[in-house]
């Protein structure tokens, strides 16, 4: 499937380059005052996967592909973005391409460290730009509205129908109301399918915290980002960018024993990196040999036929079955053959809802 792309939002100063470094390891300038990214810079990072290493650890492949994820510092907002205020339309125009948003939040206090509104305060910069982008996505839709209401009222029911559908959307947002809490039909939603709202995309909070709030991760702050998040359903990753920076220039053993030392199981951008990957509502299938374990990704709900149109479009068209061993039985046996003898091999046919971790080997014809 094509890439997943996740764009880092925030006010300036909340940690967004800073965390952008952790996740890519990219070296990106991190500089402490504001609108010093202009333009995104975008990083592809691995989804953390167990599963792979254990793979590649009984099949000694030549290659080891984990899945990815894209990550993009998208420049820092501020009140009155949706008006052009500090370059405001060209970054929220780099949101409207991102499949979901990371929102940076500062939770920390360091005097040090300028806030662009004079205080920290992560629940009333997250309203600041959660009304940004509504207003940005009202403007969009009346737009929108204004331009097809013509053609509309020529007979065309079509179009007449997405207007009338865009009209709820517009009333809805002009109640500050997101455009993702508002509930439409699946017809509704065929009508405005082409409609790319900021507010329709899911939204993870990355509460950005000091590192005196180890190991627990959590302070008032946090705890008023959650009660906001809450209301909305949306996830909080408690994450310290500053420390993930640090963790991302060592190596794997230092890493592990620097977080072990810092009261860690993890890290905190392998939850983040998770996190956001499941948001999404994606999973994994992998496939495994001696040229190359991989990660495979797709939606959670896929059949076979579209998980193998994955790996190359002709499988779909082509699919015979699906031979599939859980990785758990590979695992517990050591490999697939310990597996096959254990009689844990299926045979699915076009039908089959693929699972998370299906170690797999499609049968296509040519």
């Amino acid at each position: 499937m094509a890439g997943i792309s996740c764009g880092l939002v925030g006010l300036p100063n909340v940690g967004k380059s800073t965390l952008f470094n952790a996740i890519t390891n990219a070296g990106v300038e991190a500089a402490n005052y504001p609108f010093c990214t202009i333009d995104p810079n975008v990083g592809v990072v691995k989804v953390p996967d167990s599963r792979v290493d254990r793979l590649c650890e009984i099949e000694e492949p030549d290659k080891k592909i984990y899945a990815t994820i894209e990550f993009v510092d998208i420049a820092g907002l501020v009140k009155g973005a949706s008006k052009g205020e500090g370059k405001g339309n060209q970054f929220l125009e780099h949101i409207h391409h991102v499949d979901l948003i990371v929102h940076v939040v500062r939770c920390f206090d360091n005097d040090q460290v300028v806030h662009v509104d004079g205080a920290v305060d992560p629940v009333r910069d997250i309203e600041t730009i959660n009304l940004e982008l509504i207003l940005a996505d009202l403007d969009y839709c009346d737009r929108a509205i204004k331009r097809l209401s013509k053609k509309a009222r020529s007979g065309d029911k079509q179009v007449a129908k997405t207007c009338e559908v865009l009209t709820r959307v517009s009333e809805h947002l002009g109640q500050e109301k997101s455009a993702r809490s508002l509930e439409l039909s699946d017809e509704d939603k065929i009508a405005v399918r082409d409609y790319r709202f900021l507010t329709s995309k899911n939204i993870i909070y990355a509460a950005n915290v000091g590192d005196d709030d180890l190991p627990d991760m959590d302070n008032d702050h946090v705890k008023g980002v959650r009660t906001l998040a809450g209301k909305s359903g949306d996830l909080v990753v408690p994450i310290s960018a500053l420390i993930e920076e640090e963790v991302a220039q060592l190596d794997k053993v230092d890493a592990k024993e620097f977080l072990v030392e810092l009261g860690l199981k993890e890290s905190g951008l392998d939850r983040l990196i998770r996190t956001s990957y499941s948001s999404l509502g994606l999973m994994t299938f992998l496939t495994s040999g001696k040229q190359e374990v991989r990660a495979w990704t797709i939606h959670k709900g896929t059949k076979g036929p579209k998980a193998a149109a994955v790996i190359h479009t002709d499988f779909e068209k082509g699919y015979i079955r699906a031979e599939i061993i859980p990785f758990e039985a590979i695992d517990k046996y050591g490999g697939k053959k310990g597996a096959r003898e254990a009689g844990l091999l299926r045979i699915e046919g076009k039908d089959y809802i693929m699972q998370d971790g299906d170690v797999t080997e499609f049968r296509v014809s040519t």
